[in-house]
């Protein structure tokens, strides 16, 4: 094979894994061994950061964009005129290893579009995860996306020789996924994410007993839902979040928002904007529910539908509860100074430290860091200034949005943080 044609492939397939979002940090644990290739230990990936501050990054890359389905929302179905490409299962091999060699990258995610069959595949993704393992000693970071409706076998052996693997259930809904891929069945996602969930929970039991029994998958798994393409709601797509999270302990649920690419009556026109701000509320929601002890139907249910674009979830949710507060900042439970808009986990830790000491002032919780534009009118400590006017929820959501500022301003809204 020519040096151009795979530079030709590279783009082409490098070009067409771009819309595939869920490929963050890791969280495995497969260090160097036998002076081997590469080292996943306590990695982040795909241009994510570690803890010591490090980004790092991995080879992105679809083994091939042909497919046999014609889902309406994906750039590489059947029905699409583009150039297509394959990789040879060693051309990924030699990739990886080359890359990895220059100091390019430190890991690979491979997926790829459906040819043939799903066993078909998948035995090619299982394969190239096997050569960097067995052949190539390699021990960097391998992500590999498990194709819907390969057999049990395939995915056991899978999660052998990768870190993480994934599974995109691309629409949030059953109706959704029926309307636009009406050829695709939602069970032949979710029977991958099962076998994964019971190997996971097998090796952890066989680990405590044998301590060399082989690892399997140690980044565990997660998925993908495409937002915008088919007419959920906020409620709708956090209900599904929540089940696979409960359902199937995934690591993360990502959330893409649609890029109009067809000329498509069941899709949003080609033009209109992608909703990047929906996507955001979305991760501040994800991150409530796994970190803050909310649950779904506290955020959104039947009165409260969609989130407010113009606030974060958690903003919004205080302004709809505001018997909850204030919050007396030295007597308050952990899980009440969690729901206080402005105030993060590292903060609420801080002060629960910091008052078994002295009371608490304005200047003392300034200091930590949190965002008093917020917090202010939710919190009372051992001050006067700053105490709680007798607002209503509108009246204050119209005071933070004037002291606020946002990259997405023009756009609609400033409160765009990840609640610090």
């Amino acid at each position: 094979m020519s040096f151009e044609r795979t530079q030709e492939k590279l783009k082409i397939l490098a070009d067409a894994a771009k819309y595939d979002v869920s490929c963050a940090s890791s969280g495995s644990k497969r260090s160097n061994a036998s002076k081997g290739l590469g080292d996943a230990t306590g990695m982040g990936i795909c241009h994510s950061f570690t803890e010591d501050g490090r980004c790092v990054s991995l080879l992105k890359i679809l083994l091939t964009n042909y497919c046999i389905f014609d889902c309406a929302y994906c750039v590489t179905r059947k029905s699409n005129d583009i150039k297509r490409a394959a990789f040879q299962v060693q051309e990924v091999v030699d990739l990886t290893i080359n890359f990895y060699r220059r100091n390019y990258i430190e890991g690979l995610f491979l997926s790829s579009g459906i040819f043939k069959s799903a066993d078909y595949t998948m035995e090619r993704l299982v394969a190239v995860a096997k050569k960097l393992r067995l052949e190539e000693n390699f021990n960097g970071y391998i992500h590999l996306k498990s194709i819907p409706g390969a057999s049990d076998e395939l995915m056991r052996e899978a999660g052998l020789y990768a870190d993480r693997l994934s599974v995109n259930i691309e629409i949030p809904t059953r109706e959704g996924l029926k309307l636009l891929a009406p050829e695709k069945n939602r069970e032949d996602f979710i029977k991958p994410m099962v076998k994964v969930k019971n190997e996971i929970i097998q090796y952890k039991s066989e680990k405590k007993i044998i301590k060399s029994t082989p690892k399997f998958a140690p980044g565990g798994q997660s998925t993908q839902m495409i937002i915008g393409a088919s007419g959920e709601s906020d409620q709708q797509i956090m209900w599904t979040s929540n089940y696979f999270y409960k359902k199937f302990d995934l690591k993360r649920v990502y959330y893409s928002g649609y890029i109009p690419i067809s000329y498509d009556a069941r899709l949003p026109q080609i033009g209109t904007a992608v909703p990047m701000l929906r996507e955001n509320r979305l991760y501040q929601t994800d991150w409530l529910m796994r970190f803050y002890g909310f649950e779904v139907h506290e955020i959104l249910n039947k009165e409260h539908q969609n989130l407010d674009l113009e606030v974060d979830p958690k903003l919004g949710w205080a302004l709809r509860n505001l018997d909850q507060f204030p919050v007396d900042v030295n007597k308050a439970e952990k899980r009440m100074l969690a729901r206080v808009p402005g105030l993060g986990m590292k903060s609420v830790h801080k002060i629960i430290e910091a008052r078994r000491f002295r009371n608490l002032n304005w200047e003392h919780i300034q200091r930590m860091g949190v965002a008093l534009n917020r917090a202010k009118y939710f919190l009372i400590c051992e001050s006067r200034d700053f105490e709680r006017r007798d607002l209503t929820g509108p009246q204050l959501k119209s005071l933070i949005l004037q002291n606020s500022s946002s990259k997405y301003q023009n756009i609609l809204s400033p409160q765009l943080n990840l609640f610090d």
